[in-house]
């Protein structure tokens, strides 16, 4: 059958000519090394930089310029809250994959430093690029089924339990960790911070449209 626009749907109503797949154990396992890996690398070169971002990553260096935890453990300490969002918000599938993930990137970045040394980064290429990673990493994770928790979770459960819209929650706790960091860094990271997160969140708008995604 085809539809006013052209699209060709098979008798229960899909689409005949792009059937939505689902992923494969193997490419589950394979996109969660690429996603941590590119959240890992992204907080390491952020945290060279003494920069933040947007997220939970975001809080978490924020948190590590104060406290004298290593930020892969803040980064995990701080998700554990938004696990309890995760199941009612995305089910539990959804919820077991993202502590597997986030026990990944707090090892990677745990172990960073004793795989490679980063002693000094500018900080604009920290922040466009470091940014730009953790949201290609975070995309990787979403396209499969899985989150880096934290403020994206939390934006889901009050889209679903309270009917506000995701993209402003996110905004509004972007925006809520740039204001507090304001009493941490100073002017020229703080507006370095603020590239980082508009980076990270373009990938995010630019690329998480699941209407054009056809795997699951």
């Amino acid at each position: 059958m085809t539809t006013t626009t052209g699209q060709l749907i098979d008798k229960d109503g899909k689409d005949a000519l792009y059937p939505t797949v689902k992923h494969t154990v193997l490419e589950d396992i394979y996109a969660f090394a690429i996603g941590c890996s590119f959240i890992a690398l992204g907080i390491v070169m952020l945290k060279t930089a003494g920069l933040t971002t947007g997220g939970v990553a975001g809080i978490a260096l924020l948190v590590s310029y104060v406290a004298p935890l290593p930020v892969g453990v803040l980064f995990i300490l701080i998700n554990i809250p938004f696990f309890l969002f995760a199941w009612p918000a995305m089910g539990k599938r959804f919820m077991i994959k993202t502590v597997i993930v986030n026990l990944a990137i707090m090892g990677m970045a745990s172990y960073a430093p004793y795989a490679f040394k980063l002693e000094s980064l500018n900080p604009l290429f920290a922040a466009l690029f470091g940014g730009t990673i953790i949201g290609m990493g975070i995309l990787a994770l979403a396209r499969h089924g899985a989150g880096a928790g934290g403020t994206g979770v939390l934006a889901l459960y009050l889209q679903k339990t309270k009917n506000i819209n995701a993209g402003k929650t996110q905004l509004a706790c972007d925006a809520l960790i740039m204001a507090t960091s304001i009493l941490i860094l100073n002017p020229h990271q703080l507006l370095f911070s603020v590239i980082s997160a508009a980076a990270m969140s373009g990938v995010m708008v630019g690329f998480h449209k699941p209407e054009r995604y056809l795997g699951r």
